[in-house]
């Protein structure tokens, strides 16, 4: 169910309905509460929301915010399985647009080193 409130967030996002969305990310971290990746990866699509409704440099507090509690997330998750390396190459790309370019390398660094069994 909260992926569904995920990728109908992100539809009402490209619809415009900024207020909509944000209800239904937040009903996904609530229902997602104990799955950390999942929360990132919805944080990460809050940040990116957050940009389609105020722009790049209004947004820019709102988005650092949504960064800083994804990578708390990330970094926080203990078991380095197959899932997580996945969950890293996701949202390596996300950190590298919002120009944390070091911390998306590092992602996909991770994902490398547990793909390849180091």
């Amino acid at each position: 169910l909260g992926g569904l409130y995920n990728n109908m967030a992100l539809t009402l996002v490209d619809l415009k309905k900024f207020n909509e969305a944000r209800v239904l990310n937040e009903k996904a971290i609530s229902i997602m509460a104990n799955k950390p990746l999942e929360v990132a990866i919805t944080l990460l699509n809050m940040a990116t929301a957050a940009e389609a409704e105020h722009g790049l440099l209004d947004g820019a507090g709102i988005i650092a915010q949504y960064l800083e509690r994804a990578k708390a997330l990330l970094e926080g998750y203990v078991q380095r399985d197959g899932y997580y390396a996945f969950v890293c190459e996701k949202c390596a790309s996300v950190f590298a647009y919002y120009g944390d370019f070091l911390y998306a390398e590092e992602l996909e660094e991770r994902a490398k080193r547990i793909y390849e069994g180091s």
